[in-house]
Parts: C-alpha cells; sequence; structure tokens
C-alpha cells in the first residue's frame, strides 16, 4: 500500500494523557469528515478542524510507496543516541490516519521499536496492536470505536454531550475546549463541567499556548 503523508515533524504531544511527551507526528492527508476545503467547511461532520489535511507538500511530507519505507523515515525523525531507554513515541495523526493505517504499517513501526500513538474520530475500526488509541467523537459521525486508552472529547459540540459517552470502555477520560472566538467562554464551561463531574479530565492545547508546531 502506498501512503500519503502531509508532514512529518518532531515536537511534543500538546493534549490529553501524553501533553508535554516529546513525539515523532505522522500527520496522514485527507479525512472522512471534511475534504479539507474551506468551501466545504459549513457542511462537514467536523466543522471546526484547524488542521491543514490537503496534499503531501509538507515538511517530511510525501507518497510513500510501503509500510518500511515510510516506518524509516519517522524513526530518523527520533533523536538519536539521546533517549536512554526511552521508546521513541510516533503519534499517528491527520486528517484521519485510519484511512491508511494498515497492520503491515503498524508492524513496521514495531520493528523500528516505535511506541504507536494514534488519534482518530472513532469512524474506522483500528487495525490490532496499536500501542495507545485516543478517540475524539464527533457529532453526527457514526461513532464505532468504543473502547480504547483514551477519549477526547472537544466541548462543546451541539449533539455530543458527554454523557452519551461516558459509559464508554475507555481508560481516560478528557474534555477540551473548543478553540475559536468563544474559547474564553468554552474553557470556563470546560472546566465547569469537569469540576461537576470528575470522571472527566481538562485537556488544553498546550502547543498553541507554547506556540510550537
Amino acid at each position: 500500500m502506498r501512503y500519503s503523508v502531509k508532514e512529518i515533524f518532531y515536537s511534543l504531544q500538546g493534549e490529553g494523557f501524553h501533553a508535554g511527551r516529546p513525539a515523532v507526528f505522522c500527520r496522514f492527508a485527507g479525512c472522512n469528515l471534511w475534504s479539507g476545503r474551506e468551501d466545504d467547511r459549513s457542511a462537514a461532520a467536523c466543522n471546526f478542524c484547524d488542521t491543514d489535511i490537503i496534499g503531501t507538500d509538507g515538511p517530511g511530507g510525501g507518497i510513500f510507496a510501503n509500510a518500511g519505507e515510510l516506518a524509516g523515515v519517522v524513526a530518523r525523525f527520533w533523536p538519536a543516541g539521546k533517549s536512554g531507554s526511552i521508546q521513541p513515541f510516533v503519534v499517528c495523526t491527520g486528517g484521519e490516519p485510519l484511512l491508511q493505517l494498515d497492520s503491515e504499517l503498524v508492524h513496521a513501526f514495531h520493528r523500528e521499536n516505535l511506541f504507536i500513538a494514534v488519534e482518530t474520530n472513532g469512524t474506522i475500526l483500528p487495525p490490532e496492536n496499536i500501542d495507545w488509541l485516543c478517540v475524539s467523537p464527533k457529532a453526527g459521525a457514526e461513532l464505532v470505536v468504543r473502547s480504547g486508552q483514551e477519549l477526547k472529547l472537544v466541548f462543546p459540540q451541539k449533539g455530543a454531550d458527554p454523557e452519551k459517552f461516558a459509559r464508554l470502555d475507555f481508560q481516560n477520560f478528557f474534555l477540551q475546549p473548543l478553540d475559536g472566538s468563544d474559547l474564553v467562554r468554552n474553557t470556563k464551561i470546560t472546566v465547569d463541567y469537569v469540576l461537576a463531574h470528575p470522571k472527566w479530565r481538562l485537556s488544553l492545547q498546550v502547543h498553541k499556548i507554547l506556540k510550537i508546531k
């Protein structure tokens, strides 16, 4: 299988359980909930996405002919000889990474000793042996992935109330304020909700606060 990747870069994970952890990000091109074109945003199932997911022209991006080639490139973004016993960490994101991430690529990443984290909208069943599965449900999209290590809900979303997801089989539950012009208000109501429902934890987009990639 050929893989279309928008960009690959090394930074800090900015959200959720692993916030602050150094990671190589492999951002796959394309999504099943939005075309990436502004003309389509208002009708998209995920109309608040702030990521460029079109094409393969980002830093480190391209078309990769096979899983081994992509895994080797991703592994080389990890700082060589400076990790000690820390396992290299790759975050597969998008767009929607499960449109492309398959068992062959999972095996190739593991052959490179990469710990695999996936950020998905939960509408596509994942291959086996992913190390960390983070699901971010979107209102109006059918959720088929109902278990994993982390559920991270952007809040508020009309039609995606936290109560709908609180009984699913996830190890960690996060609410993340919806970015945009109402971020201050959304952050306050997210904090208030978490304080009133302590099963949930607050996730902030730390990379935006720090103004890093």
